[in-house]
């Protein structure tokens, strides 16, 4: 018999939170300035999506030019990270369509509401911040790629959450993001769960190629979802 969902952990960036791939171009601007390249944005989200972000730097380069050298690769980490704050300044940052509305949907249901990440804690706080979103309050936590010792597609955050929360099944626990590195994520856990949406970094067809449980366009399609699976663990 299956367990009936206790949590689900959201992604950020793409899945939860719309700041227009400010990260991302960010990212591309300081690996083209310090390697004098010429990378697209969808290259280095078809390689960097959901990665915590040295680890994405480092996987662009392998992947698109072939080029393993961790030194230039911390150059452009540092540049990045000074740029990004700026970023983060000028531009708005918004909620993702019907992000809050499921949120309340899930807190009136008693389902634990966790967003994880790829950014650092400091990164990822100051996006709460802009939100205006409170842990405690609008999620019942944030765990982020630098509270952990490995990172996506490694289990260690959702991990940390369920320990955070003494919940001992994966099963109970749906995972939620819009790039393949955040489902892979989520069967490495071993959720009950690992869906794909397709609000952010990859496509359908991106997201398909991870073999998710599903993959959804809006938020709000994770409701009947789970209300499913709660009905078939009851009668499983």
């Amino acid at each position: 018999m299956k367990e009936a969902i206790k949590m689900v952990v959201f992604d950020m960036a793409g899945t939860t939170v719309n700041e227009n791939n400010i990260v991302y171009k960010t990212l591309r601007n300081a690996i083209n300035t310090v390697g004098g390249y010429e990378l697209t944005l969808t290259e280095v989200l078809a390689h960097g999506a959901g990665k915590e972000k040295l680890q994405a730097i480092k996987t662009v380069l392998k992947n698109t030019l072939k080029l393993v050298d961790d030194e230039l690769a911390q150059r452009m980490f540092t540049l990045f990270l000074a740029e990004l704050g700026h970023a983060y300044e000028m531009e708005e940052i918004y909620p993702n369509a019907n992000a809050e509305q499921l949120f309340a949907v899930l807190k009136d249901r008693d389902i634990l509401r966790v967003l994880n990440t790829g950014y650092d804690r400091k990164t990822a706080e100051s996006l709460l911040k802009k939100l205006n979103w409170q842990v405690g309050k609008d999620v019942d936590a944030l765990i982020t790629a630098s509270d952990v010792p490995r990172n996506r597609p490694y289990p260690d955050m959702i991990e940390r959450a369920m320990q955070q929360f003494e919940i001992a099944d994966p099963g109970a626990v749906v995972k939620i993001g819009d790039s393949i590195i955040d489902i892979q994520e989520g069967q490495q856990a071993g959720c009950g769960l690992s869906i794909g949406i397709t609000t952010g970094a990859h496509t359908v067809a991106q997201l398909t190629s991870a073999n998710p449980d599903y993959v959804i366009n809006d938020l709000l399609e994770i409701v009947p979802i789970i209300e499913k699976y709660t009905i078939t663990s009851q009668v499983g």
